[in-house]
């Protein structure tokens, strides 16, 4: 790749060049009036700020942030001076009308998370919908996000995914949640907090399987990033002992398309069927779970529900 300068046309304009492609940067262009502009920031390494985010940062007439506190500190080692406007879940409400008035006068935005890319797993996914839903221009300007960094070294499929956020607070409501993932053949991407990693993990043991394969991402680009990797029931007995610290990604192999996808119904039925032949309730769970990849005690408290006619 080289990089040449189109001094004489237009000393702004920088042209990178691969092969026959061309891809051409206008400065000039950025910011345009009346602007949301979707500015990713670093997910722990400031070494991975961009430099078309700190220019942006720079030039907009407000920049709108989850903390303020924690984005002045971003804003101050890069010498960013633009004024800050709190924009954050419980304020949201009240605030967007605020932000939408200004960027119809012609203002400039850059909304900014706490870490990573804004709207991802984030309550600026409302103020980017109220902004199209007005005909407001809104333009991504990528970066760090988690859950594209954790899958990118986790070893597990990465064709295909399905990023779900923060699981259910409440084991019981998380456990009815993951088990409507169970058939789910793509690789399973959840954020957890430190103080219910284990809680999480029991449930996903539980409800997926133990023998599924985990990646325990944490503590992305820091000082402290580890990847963890091994079965669910290895994570769990990982845990056991060690203090659980810092911020994780949790990667779940998807359950293999090659085994069959039966319903509730047709579980029962398969169960029901190895039970009159005489193989104990816990048998035959265990060898559904052998063929289907399902967890061994879901299966037995299927099990349990079944009524046998005398």
């Amino acid at each position: 790749m080289k990089l040449a300068e189109d001094n004489d046309e237009n000393p702004s304009k920088i042209v990178l060049s691969k092969f026959r492609n061309e891809i051409v940067i206008d400065m000039q262009t950025e910011p345009r009036p009346g602007t949301l502009y979707i500015v990713a920031t670093p997910i722990g390494n400031l070494e991975d700020m961009t430099f078309r985010a700190v220019r942006i940062l720079q030039a907009v007439d407000m920049i709108a942030a989850e903390d303020t506190r924690h984005t002045g500190r971003l804003l101050q080692h890069f010498q960013v001076k633009t004024p800050q406007i709190s924009y954050y879940e419980h304020n949201s409400n009240s605030r967007i009308p605020e932000l939408l008035e200004h960027l119809e006068y012609g203002k400039t935005i850059a909304l900014v998370s706490d870490a990573g890319m804004p709207g991802i797993s984030d309550p600026g996914y409302e103020l980017i919908k109220a902004c199209i839903d007005n005909n407001i221009t809104v333009v991504p300007i990528p970066g760090a996000s988690a859950v594209i960094t954790a899958l990118s070294a986790a070893g597990l499929p990465t064709d295909r995914f399905i990023f779900d956020g923060f699981l259910p607070a409440k084991s019981q409501k998380r456990q009815e949640y993951l088990a409507s993932l169970q058939g789910e053949s793509r690789t399973l991407v959840f954020y957890e907090s430190p103080h219910r990693l284990r809680d999480t993990l029991a449930d996903l043991g539980e409800i997926l399987g133990s023998d599924r394969s985990l990646v325990i991402a944490r503590e992305l680009t820091k000082l402290y990033e580890e990847f963890w990797r091994g079965t669910i029931a290895e994570g769990i007995t990982h845990y056991q002992d060690k203090e659980p610290q810092g911020e994780y990604t949790l990667l779940v192999a998807g359950n293999p398309p090659s085994k069959p996808q039966l319903t509730e119904t047709e579980l029962k039925n398969e169960l029901l069927s190895m039970i009159k032949q005489g193989i104990s309730r816990s048998q035959a769970s265990r060898e559904i779970a052998k063929d289907t990849g399902l967890s061994r005690r879901y299966l037995y408290q299927l099990a349990l529900t079944i009524e046998l006619s005398s």
